[in-house]
């Protein structure tokens, strides 16, 4: 027998298609324009495959921009991924693994009530949008570039008020910085609704360590009373 003959007739799918196969969008990038068409496309492909069915978008994302600040997409991005996905009629479960940073985040927010899950270990961040460096231009063209920024920052605010269900001046006031968040922190502050951890079979109710310890039948064991020196004992 020669070798081929054990060959495959056809290449194997690339991941992202078997992912898709299972209604799962992966969002491992930064928000450029590539990665914006490529997830657009995904969500109305899924929405006409199956209106019915749950759409699950895991994030992993800097956003508009990458870990070193520098910007790399413009703010629109994240807003087409967002608004597509208030598009569509199915439900999207978000999952934010490793970073969901600025407009990642607000991905993650906008994700269907009661369906928003975070890593234990995951970080979500929002911030103010930035500026490109543009380099020498006249003085017009910036005070519009700047009024542009302004105006996406103010739709990020309402954005994320909408999502978090945070009032608009709370959410402009801890944007003024990067205001960083823990899975806990995340959950407090409206971006997510649960926590995943490891072992659960699927994405529902998060059980405390106590609630874990029952179904696997494990009991806490009790010490034994010890007494000092000089006691007899019990009588």
């Amino acid at each position: 027998t020669s070798y081929n003959e054990h060959r495959p007739r056809k290449p194997p799918p690339d991941l992202p298609s078997l992912l898709l196969n299972s209604r799962i969008v992966y969002v491992g990038m930064p928000l450029v324009p590539a990665v914006t068409e490529l997830v657009i496309a995904e969500l109305l492909y899924l929405q006409y495959s199956d209106p019915t069915l749950p759409i699950y978008m895991y994030i992993n994302s800097t956003g508009t921009s990458r870990a070193d600040g520098e910007t790399v997409g413009m703010e629109t991005e994240g807003f087409a991924i967002h608004d597509t996905m208030q598009l569509v009629k199915n439900e999207i479960h978000t999952v934010g693994v490793g970073a969901a940073i600025g407009q990642a985040c607000l991905l993650l927010a906008a994700g269907t009530k009661g369906k928003r899950y975070m890593l234990p270990h995951a970080t979500a961040m929002i911030q103010q949008p930035r500026m490109p460096s543009m380099g020498q231009m006249p003085a017009i063209d910036l005070h519009l570039r700047a009024k542009e920024v302004i105006h996406n920052r103010d739709t990020l605010v309402e954005l994320l008020a909408e999502h978090t269900g945070n009032p608009v001046e709370k959410v402009a006031k801890v944007m003024r910085r990067p205001y960083y968040m823990s899975p806990k922190k995340a959950m407090d502050f409206g971006v997510v609704d649960k926590i995943l951890w490891r072992g659960q079979e699927a994405m529902g109710e998060t059980l405390s360590p106590e609630q874990w310890d029952k179904r696997a039948g494990i009991r806490a064991v009790e010490r034994p009373m010890t007494y000092g020196a000089g006691t007899s004992g019990l009588g």
